[in-house]
């Protein structure tokens, strides 16, 4: 099934969506958004084990990516390793590297072609391979003092950047529910849009439930915003309310439930392969892509957020006009509740066991992230008083694609696409908001294991990265 959960986890602030813009391999959903796609969320796995594992694939454990900079004459793409990690029972360290050589290239190049200098000395050239801006460094610890528990640091540094990035997690596993507590300074967040947005300060604490037996799963979080967000863009626009400075509670609860239409269960006989050389076992390469099958999943719930600090958000962006810079316009309210739910159609043909032809997968859901904003759009209609409500990203539903088609042996293909089913433009049709391509190569030994290679052609970013017992 596509990733009903999300549909909970995107009204808090640790959502992981997945970019190559930091060495940490993700950024934080900003919360009360729609819902971000599959594709688009980050591995659990953090980037440091992903390199780990991903680099005994890569000539030198070298491995790609591409993500634009702010800065165009160093290019968009990159190079990342890891350096070093030494590694105990209970912690372990890691350093990892990223180089950009579009701008190495270029500047050599200009030094042999100029024909207003001699032939370039060493020293010339050593002065451009060590030059600041190409370089980017992460360091990152956890440290596990119970089977249970972790508690994990990173900091990382771009060259051309003048401030670093810290983070700090704490998370401890109980009989039926998580406890993580997170900081950061500065938080990367990520938008619906796309846009990128730097907060100073952010400070979590959630506890979450187990989904039980019979679907139900609840959260509670307090989160810290400080400090006023700063747009990663060209582009002059409002910050999102939801990570502008201030104190939240929330709580939220949902409930979920699944039914086939009909399956075929893989059995220990479908595994075995009768060859002329003898019996083989064949499992499929991934066990979660291994019945054929036609379902149906639906989860609802409900979020209650109560925000404090609304006189500091209020100061602190009125400073940030006297500088010029643009500030949010809405307004946030201090209590509010909202209801969400998705439904989701899964079918799937082919038990991914065979060299060709043995998987086509369709997925489809609908998604409702408020309810409330749903209902006034109904109600008001098509009417010009409703400009403010078509403005909620929130206001319409959107449905989620996701196709999947086996190219060859562990090769799969799958392309996401989002459609937001909004009228606002005067067209009673849907039109594309994202869409991400990407290949996957799985690990039959380790049974729900692939390497994913991504690009979206909406923020202009790709990435390589290791997704374990994941959609």
């Amino acid at each position: 099934m596509a990733r009903l959960r999300t549909a909970m986890d995107s009204a808090f602030w640790d959502l992981d969506v997945a970019t190559p813009r930091v060495l940490e391999g993700a950024a934080k959903a900003v919360p009360g958004e729609p819902f971000p796609m599959d594709a688009a969320r980050a591995s659990r796995a953090i980037r440091i084990q992903q390199v780990s594992f991903l680099g005994n694939g890569f000539p030198l454990g070298i491995i790609p990516s591409y993500s634009p900079t702010s800065s165009k004459d160093l290019g968009s793409f990159t190079l990342q390793s890891l350096l070093l990690k030494p590694v105990t029972s209970n912690w372990w360290v890691g350093f990892i590297g990223q180089f950009r050589p579009k701008k190495l290239i270029s500047s050599i190049k200009a030094e042999f072609t100029s024909e207003d200098t001699d032939f370039p000395s060493f020293k010339e050239v050593a002065k451009h391979v060590l030059e600041k801006s190409l370089y980017s460094f992460g360091l990152s610890t956890q440290f596990s003092p119970t089977p249970s528990s972790f508690i994990r640091w990173s900091t990382e540094g771009h060259g051309e950047e003048k401030r670093r990035r810290h983070k700090m997690m704490l998370f401890q596993k109980l009989t039926s529910h998580d406890i993580t507590f997170e900081a950061a300074w500065p938080q990367l967040f990520i938008d619906h849009k796309g846009q990128y947005w730097d907060v100073p300060e952010s400070i979590s604490l959630d506890l979450l439930s187990l989904v039980s037996e019979s679907g139900f799963r609840y959260r509670l979080g307090l989160h810290k915003s400080s400090g006023h967000p700063d747009a990663l863009s060209a582009q002059s626009v409002d910050a999102p309310t939801s990570i502008l400075p201030g104190l939240c509670a929330k709580a939220a609860f949902s409930y979920e439930k699944s039914k086939d239409f009909w399956r075929k269960v893989q059995t220990r006989e479908d595994t075995i392969e009768k060859t002329d050389r003898g019996l083989f076992w064949r499992p499929s390469y991934d066990v979660r892509l291994s019945e054929p099958h036609s379902a149906i999943s639906g989860i609802i719930g409900g979020t209650c957020a109560a925000w404090f600090g609304e006189r500091a958000s209020s100061m602190c962006a009125e400073s940030k006009e006297h500088e010029g810079i643009s500030s949010s316009t809405k307004k946030r309210s201090p209590l509010n509740a909202d209801l969400f739910g998705s439904v989701c159609y899964t079918i799937q043909h082919g038990n991914f066991r065979k060299y060709y032809g043995d998987l086509t997968r369709v997925d489809a859901r609908l998604d409702i992230s408020s309810v409330s904003a749903f209902a006034k759009r109904i109600l008001d209609g098509s009417k010009s008083s409703s400009s403010k409500i078509a403005e909620d990203p929130n206001s319409h539903p959107r449905l989620n694609l996701i196709f999947q088609q086996q190219v060859g042996g562990p090769i799969v293909f799958r392309l996401d696409s989002r459609f937001s089913l909004d009228s606002s433009s005067g067209k009673h049709k849907p039109h594309m908001e994202d869409l991400i391509c990407s290949l996957t190569y799985s690990f039959r030994l380790i049974q729900s294991g692939k390497a994913v290679f991504w690009y979206s052609p909406k923020r202009k970013e790709g990435m390589v990265e290791l997704r374990v017992y994941e959609f």
